[in-house]
C-alpha cells in the first residue's frame, strides 16, 4: 500500500509537458483545481478529461502510474461517495432501515467521486512531470511579488519541495521498518481497523527517529555547501518563458473558458 502513493515522486523525461516552465505547471495546476469546483454538471466533466487524456499522452506518464496514486485514497473516496448518497436529502429512490438513498444524493456522489479522481490525478502529474529543484525555482519566482511585505519566498519554497520530496524516502523507510517488525512476529494485516491501528504505533518511535537523522544530515549537507539562502543567488538554468509556455497557457484559459461554458450557459 505505502508504495502506491506516489506524490512527490518525479520520473524524469523530455517530452513537452517535462519541458514546461515550472511556474506554468504550478499555475496550471491551481487552474485546474478550481475548474474541477465549478463544475455543475455531469457534461463539464468531459473536457476535463479531455484535458486530462491530453496531458497524460504528451507527458507519456504511465497511465497504471496515475490510478496507482488512487489506490491509497480509495477508502477516502468511498467513504465521500457513501456520506453524500445517505447524508443529501431529496427524492428518495431507496430505504435501507434508517438510511434513504436519494436521487440527488446519487448526483452529488458522482460529482464529488470524480472531482476527487481528477483532482488526486491532476496533482500527480505535476509532481511527476517536474523535478525538485524546478519545483523550488518555480514556486521562489511566483512567490517573489510577496516579498515587499516580508514573505520569505525562497525559504517557503525551499521547505514546500523538501516536504515532498521526502514523502517518497519516508514512506520507503516506513516499509522497510514494517518489515523488519513482522519479521520478527508483529502482525499489521489482522484485526478490525482499531487493533491495526494500535499495530502501527511502534512504527512512529523508529520512523520519527529516521526522519530526524535524515533531516540533521540534510541540513549537515547544505551548511557544507555553504548554503545561505536565497539572497544573491544564481541559477544554472534560467527560467525563460518560451512558446511551449504561452500555448498551454492559450489550451489552459480555452479549457476554463469551456468549464465556465458549461456551468452559466448550457441548460
Amino acid at each position: 500500500m505505502l508504495k502506491d502513493i506516489t506524490i512527490g515522486q518525479y520520473i524524469p523525461g523530455d517530452t513537452p509537458v517535462h519541458n514546461l516552465d515550472p511556474r506554468v505547471k504550478i499555475i496550471i495546476t491551481f487552474a485546474f483545481i478550481a475548474a474541477l469546483f465549478f463544475i455543475d454538471k455531469f457534461f463539464g466533466y468531459l473536457f476535463v478529461l479531455a484535458f486530462m487524456v491530453m496531458s497524460v499522452a504528451l507527458s507519456k506518464i504511465p497511465v497504471k502510474l496515475l490510478f496507482k496514486g488512487l489506490k491509497p485514497l480509495i477508502a477516502i473516496i468511498l467513504l465521500t461517495v457513501a456520506l453524500n448518497i445517505f447524508m443529501t436529502e431529496g427524492e428518495v429512490i431507496y430505504s435501507i432501515w434508517k438510511l434513504k438513498i436519494t436521487k440527488e444524493g446519487l448526483i452529488q456522489a458522482g460529482f464529488m467521486a470524480l472531482r476527487l479522481i481528477f483532482l488526486i490525478t491532476g496533482a500527480s502529474l505535476l509532481t511527476l512531470t517536474t523535478s525538485p529543484i524546478s519545483l523550488t525555482d518555480g514556486i521562489e519566482k511566483l512567490l517573489n511579488p510577496l516579498k515587499i511585505i516580508g514573505v520569505p519566498a525562497h525559504e517557503l519554497a525551499m521547505m514546500m519541495t523538501i516536504a515532498l520530496r521526502f514523502i517518497p524516502t519516508l514512506l520507503e523507510e516506513t516499509d522497510k521498518i514494517m518489515k523488519a517488525q513482522m519479521a520478527r512476529g508483529a502482525d499489521f494485516e489482522t484485526g478490525n481497523i482499531v487493533s491495526r491501528a494500535k499495530a502501527m504505533v511502534p512504527l512512529l518511535v523508529p520512523l520519527f527517529i529516521s526522519a530526524f537523522r535524515r533531516a540533521d544530515e540534510l541540513a549537515l549537507a547544505m551548511e557544507a555547501r555553504c548554503y545561505r539562502g536565497g539572497e544573491n543567488r544564481t541559477r544554472m538554468k534560467q527560467l525563460i518563458l518560451e512558446f511551449r509556455d504561452f500555448a498551454a497557457i492559450c489550451i489552459t484559459i480555452v479549457f476554463f473558458a469551456a468549464i465556465l461554458w458549461s456551468r452559466y450557459l448550457v441548460r
